[in-house]
C-alpha cells in the first residue's frame, strides 16, 4: 500500500505538463547528480539544507520532493515540509525509479541556459504568433516554469539577449530557432530530449501551422485562425502568452489523450 504522502512515476508523469503538475524539487546531492546528470522535466534543483529557502520558493505551493533513490532524504524533507503544513510528497522510487520508467523524459541538465535572479530568461520577437507563443507554453510547462520572457523588436533582440543574460529564440542565427523543415518548438524538443508521443503530435501541428504547410495536420488552420486572433484581442504581449498557455494546455490534452476523438450529429452515432 503506498504511503500517503508517496506520489508514483506514473501520476507524476500524467501531471508535468499541465497547469495542475507540483513544483518538483530535486535535492539529489552533487555526487549523485554528478553521477547521473539529468533533470525530471519542470523540476529545480534546491538543497535539502536550505529548508527556509525552499519554504519561500514554494510560496505554499504544492511539491514533489525528488532524491537519487526514492529513500531518507526525500521522505524525510516531504515529511519535514508537511510537519509545518505544506502539501509535500516525495516520489517513489527517486531518480532511479524515473530514469527506469520506460514513459519518462529526461532533460540533460547541461542543456538548461543559466538562471538570471533565480529562473532563465528569454527573448524573441515582440507581437507574437504560433512559435513565440508555443515554445513559452512548453518551456514553462517542460523546461522551467518560472521562466520569464522578453518580447522586444526584431533589431533588439540580439542587442538585448547580450546586455540582460537572455537566451534569444525564433529569430535567425540563433540555437532555438527554425532548422530547416522544422520550427523552433522543434529545435527545443530535440536539444531538452522532449520527444512523447504528445509532444511529438502537437509539434506536427505547430509546424504545419507556423510554416503555412496546412496539409500535414488538418489542425493547422484552426491553430492559426486562433493565434491570429488572440494577437488581434490582445496589445499587450504578456496578456496574450497568459491566454496562449491556456490555449497550448488544451491542445497538449488533445494530443495526449484526445486526438482519437471526433464529433458527429446525431450525438449518439458511433464515432
Amino acid at each position: 500500500m503506498a504511503a500517503p504522502n508517496e506520489m508514483t512515476v506514473p501520476q507524476l508523469l500524467r501531471l508535468i505538463g499541465t497547469p495542475d503538475a507540483p513544483v518538483i524539487i530535486d535535492i539529489s546531492i552533487d555526487p549523485d547528480h554528478a553521477e547521473d546528470p539529468f533533470l525530471i522535466p519542470g523540476s529545480v534543483r534546491y538543497p535539502h539544507t536550505d529548508l527556509a529557502g525552499l519554504k519561500a520558493h514554494l510560496a505554499g505551493r504544492p511539491c514533489v520532493i525528488v532524491c537519487q533513490r526514492g529513500l531518507k532524504l526525500s521522505q524525510g524533507l516531504a515529511a519535514r515540509l508537511r510537519a509545518d503544513g505544506l502539501r509535500a510528497e516525495y516520489l517513489s522510487g527517486g531518480m532511479y525509479g524515473w530514469r527506469d520508467h520506460a514513459e519518462t523524459l529526461r532533460i540533460p541538465a547541461a542543456a538548461l541556459p543559466e538562471k538570471v535572479d533565480g529562473a532563465t530568461l528569454w527573448v524573441t520577437r515582440h507581437r507574437p504568433k504560433i512559435d513565440r507563443i508555443a515554445c513559452p507554453w512548453l518551456i514553462r510547462r517542460f523546461i522551467d516554469p518560472q521562466a520569464r520572457f522578453l518580447f522586444v523588436s526584431p533589431a533588439e533582440v540580439s542587442g538585448v539577449a547580450e546586455r540582460f543574460g537572455a537566451t534569444p529564440f525564433d529569430v535567425e542565427g540563433v540555437t532555438f530557432s527554425h532548422r530547416g523543415a522544422k520550427c523552433t518548438f522543434d529545435a527545443l524538443l530535440d536539444d531538452f530530449c522532449l520527444h512523447s508521443d504528445a509532444l511529438n503530435r502537437l509539434a506536427t501541428v505547430i509546424r504545419a501551422a507556423d510554416t503555412n504547410r496546412h496539409e500535414d495536420a488538418p489542425q493547422a488552420a484552426g491553430l492559426l485562425a486562433l493565434s491570429v486572433g488572440l494577437s488581434r484581442q490582445y496589445r499587450d504581449d504578456h496578456a496574450q502568452l497568459e491566454a496562449g498557455m491556456a490555449l497550448y494546455d488544451a491542445l497538449y490534452r488533445w494530443a495526449r489523450d484526445g486526438s482519437d476523438e471526433g464529433h458527429d450529429w446525431p450525438a449518439d452515432r458511433a464515432i
